[in-house]
């Protein structure tokens, strides 16, 4: 470790990592040439898998596992609860033990723009896109362009992204 990054001892880390300065991880896993830009936190039960971009100001939350592939725009926000709250109904400060961790996949594939906020309990597609800015509400389909806020799908992807993304 270095006087740049934070980077908890269960991290798992694959194989030619790139890690800019000034990250944050704890508890996660990064597949294998993966590139991770400055300024980004990954938490704790949150994963990416190999040969992603993870571009600067980016924030993974617990919950959400990020497939083979894909990118991820400057300052993407990723959302883990559907109703946060600070105080319990008792008003003591919530712990871990007074909400649930809602779950967010991206796909094989997937590119989410700058600036876009995806919330939790939802998939984007392998191979989709998300325009820069959008809010992401609901499941985006496989191939699919989705932008705005609320996210909508503008159209599909006639050929398959596929031959692009490098395979194992």
């Amino acid at each position: 470790m270095n006087d740049w990054n934070s980077i908890a001892d269960d991290v798992k880390l694959g194989a030619n990592v790139r890690l800019a300065r000034f990250i944050n991880l704890y508890g996660c896993a990064i597949g294998e040439e993966t590139k991770i830009g400055a300024f980004v936190e990954i938490q704790k039960n949150a994963s990416v898998g190999r040969r992603c971009k993870i571009s600067s100001h980016t924030f993974i939350c617990e919950g959400v596992s990020i497939e083979d592939n894909v990118f991820i725009g400057h300052g993407v926000i990723f959302t883990n609860d559907v109703y946060p709250r600070a105080a319990a109904a008792d008003g003591r400060l919530q712990t871990e033990a007074d909400w649930k961790v809602e779950p967010t996949v991206v796909h094989r594939g997937a590119s989410v723009g700058s600036g876009a906020t995806i919330l939790c309990n939802l998939s984007i597609g392998e191979n989709a896109i998300v325009g820069a800015g959008s809010v992401v509400t609901r499941d985006v389909p496989a191939n699919a362009i989705v932008a705005g806020n609320p996210a909508k799908v503008l159209r599909y992807i006639e050929q398959s992204l596929e031959a692009s993304n490098v395979r194992p």
